[in-house]
């Protein structure tokens, strides 16, 4: 089967990774195909294990090669075509969109939150498919009141964002 393995905590907070080695690791934990997607922790590999076993593998062989806490969150190809097919939001010049993926119930979590902050002009946020997407205005992303509710360590430590062109991406290298 082949799958992305989307990493959390990529070349922020000290943990410096350059994708050469991560892949170096994959290939090292025995994942076969092993190539990578940009600089921000995209991995697409195969295997005959199923994911709940990779998780804990590849987890545990990036933490001791990487000396950090590693995370990270798998989704095969079916997955990701299903995450383009139900994006709810018609793309723009002037917004991007950002795909939230992580531990079980991250969704409605991620919702609560976006209902309770101050909501600008032309964002939105939604689940469709038990994913969350956020529509944002581009260059309010961080300034954003969720946007700075995601920075939030109780938050960040149960999931991971691309924006819906990176996942667009992915798909094509698949």
């Amino acid at each position: 089967m082949k799958y992305c393995a989307f990493l959390r905590g990529v070349n922020i907070n000290g943990t410096s990774m350059k994708m050469a080695e991560v892949s170096k690791v994959f290939a090292e934990a025995g994942m076969k195909d092993v190539s990578t997607i940009l600089a921000t922790g995209n991995v697409l590999f195969s295997s005959d294990l199923m994911s709940s076993e990779l998780k804990s593998i590849l987890e545990k062989a990036l933490s001791e090669y990487f000396n950090y806490d590693a995370f990270l969150f798998l989704k095969t190809k079916e997955e990701i075509a299903e995450i383009i097919q139900k994006n709810p939001f018609q793309k723009s010049e002037d917004s991007h969109i950002y795909v939230f993926v992580g531990s079980e119930n991250i969704e409605n979590i991620l919702l609560e939150e976006f209902k309770k902050s101050a909501v600008s002009q032309n964002e939105n946020g939604e689940i469709v498919g038990g994913i969350f997407y956020w529509q944002i205005q581009k260059g309010q992303t961080i300034d954003s009141s969720f946007g700075k509710i995601l920075g939030k360590k109780a938050l960040k430590e149960h999931l991971t964002s691309r924006n819906i062109n990176t996942i667009e991406k992915i798909l094509k290298k698949f």
